[in-house]
């Protein structure tokens, strides 16, 4: 393969991952709160039986790891943003052909 075409998996390819990981949980999250929310108008008792399993520790803890997943996914698409449209935004490193 030429040189530079092979990708080692640094820093960028984890964020690159955990940035479509946290997109795809933030969906869920959101196609799962419009359903229970649309469950009011069906059936409020349903309703109410799913909301109560929403007040256990591990929902509770869930949120957290929702709070987490929508920071890291906004500031890194703040950084991917810059990247794209500032100048210097990508590092400019020298390549060393040399071992």
């Amino acid at each position: 393969m030429p040189a530079g075409t092979l990708y080692r998996g640094r820093e960028g390819m984890w964020s690159w991952v955990a940035h479509r990981v946290t997109g795809v949980l933030i969906f869920f999250f959101l196609f799962v709160h419009v359903l229970d929310t649309a469950l009011v108008r069906v059936s409020p008792e349903a309703y109410d039986k799913v909301v109560a399993t929403y007040k256990t520790p591990i929902v509770a803890l869930l949120e957290y790891g929702l709070v987490a997943a929508i920071l890291f996914h906004a500031l890194n698409g703040l950084r991917v943003i810059a990247v794209d449209f500032w100048s210097k935004g990508p590092a400019t490193r020298s390549r060393c052909s040399g071992p």
